[in-house]
């Protein structure tokens, strides 16, 4: 375990990359968990304050971000300094991007539906880091024997394959099959050889006249959203805690 870790992460330069994931995703689950302790009034915690303005903690995430990309772009990706600019830079994208709802709708959304698109964005971006991580570098990577360029090789294929199923995917409206065949190989086969979701890229240009085509996507659609629709949420509320619900809109927690 420890020569693959030394070959794969540490001499590609994926070190810090992996830093800045653990970081991001730990201050996501920290924040959550400190956000629904001070909705529920639990505990030491509290809203942050300043001459009666509520500072949301996208505010000092901003920062974060800001101070860690530069430092990361400055650095060696083999220094100390990268792995410590990379774990500054996850800490500030992980309170940034727990807020992207109240950026996106430029409201306090936090507790409410609109809010679900924060964790879905932190999932999404968890995912497509974990891809980058997961995946070999085909470069950086000294003294390869012929097996391991063969392997490469195989994996870069596959990788290209792949992603043209993922594209067909994603042009047919199946997003999170897109993503989800991204991070596991032709799982995106799914999605790219049924039929595309109504309105998408695919079936304004390809279902145009085929009106029964049209029709059973519709049908489709509709079934497998009743289906999943509710499994999805579920699994929102348990990540961003939005089960404990409240009326009205309420205030976002720092």
């Amino acid at each position: 375990m420890g020569h693959w870790f030394s070959r794969n992460i540490v001499e590609p330069g994926k070190l810090p990359m992996l830093l800045a994931l653990t970081s991001f995703v730990l201050t996501f689950l920290v924040t959550r968990t400190v956000t629904r302790l001070i909705r529920a009034g639990k505990g030491p915690f509290g809203n942050v304050s300043s001459g009666g303005v509520h500072i949301h903690h996208v505010v000092p995430g901003v920062v974060l971000t800001v101070l860690g990309g530069f430092g990361a772009v400055a650095s060696d990706r083999h220094g100390v300094g990268a792995c410590v600019f990379a774990v500054v830079f996850g800490v500030g994208a992980g309170l940034v991007l727990d807020e992207f709802a109240l950026i996106l709708h430029l409201d306090d959304v936090y507790w409410t539906d609109q809010g679900r698109k924060s964790v879905e964005v932190v999932v999404l971006t968890t995912a497509l880091v974990g891809l980058t991580l997961s995946g070999f570098s085909p470069l950086g990577v000294n003294d390869m024997t012929a097996d391991e360029r063969q392997d490469r090789a195989t994996f870069l294929l596959t990788l290209a394959v792949n992603f043209l199923f993922v594209l067909i995917a994603l042009v047919k409206g199946k997003f999170r099959m897109a993503v989800l065949g991204a991070l596991i190989p032709f799982v995106a086969i799914v999605g790219a050889v049924r039929l595309a979701r109504p309105g998408s890229w695919w079936s304004r240009h390809f279902y145009g006249r085929r009106h029964k085509a049209r029709a059973r996507s519709r049908i489709r659609t509709y079934r497998h959203d009743k289906r999943w629709t509710k499994v999805r949420r579920r699994a929102q509320d348990l990540i961003g805690g939005f089960q404990e619900r409240v009326p009205g809109r309420g205030s976002t927690p720092s």
